[in-house]
């Protein structure tokens, strides 16, 4: 990362950059860039302290349940990326451990088309359906992919 004026981040791995952002190129599944990048913690408050002591710019905070029973999510703003930082659904076994650090849980891709995506990857693609921003579709690689992490692929937001 670039710019930062500290490095620890609540356990999430960081390192430091100081080279001009990478540009890529479309891929044959339709992604043009990392929409977001998504963390979960058993602490938001301490892992949000620790990202704005850091430098990172805090967008906003969202006290809502998501789909899968998190009660709160904080946004950060780095670079052209967003960090999603979730805080661990009560009884999970991230929250058990409050003493635990951060964890990086997934990716989200920028994708021109997700229609296309969806017929280009099959049924290794979930459903799209809407995201929680509005205006914005959202489908979720399936395990069955093989993938470590979770993947997502995100169309644009309206303009």
């Amino acid at each position: 990362m670039r710019g930062l004026a500290e490095a620890e981040l609540d356990g999430l791995p960081t390192d430091r950059s100081n080279a001009a952002p990478a540009r890529g190129v479309p891929q044959p599944n339709g992604v043009l860039a990392v929409d977001h990048v998504v963390a979960f913690t058993p602490d938001l408050d301490r892992t949000a302290d620790a990202l704005r002591a850091a430098g990172l710019t805090f967008r906003r905070l969202r006290e809502e349940p998501t789909p899968g029973g998190a009660p709160r999510q904080a946004f950060f703003r780095m670079g052209e990326v967003l960090l999603e930082v979730v805080q661990a659904p009560p009884g999970s076994r991230i929250a058990r451990r409050p003493d635990l650090p951060a964890r990086l849980w997934g990716i989200s891709c920028l994708v021109a088309d997700l229609d296309a995506t969806a017929a280009h990857l099959g049924p290794l693609l979930g459903e799209p359906r809407d995201a929680v921003q509005p205006g914005r579709r959202i489908a979720t690689l399936r395990r069955e992919a093989g993938l470590g992490p979770a993947v997502a692929f995100i169309s644009p937001a309206p303009r």
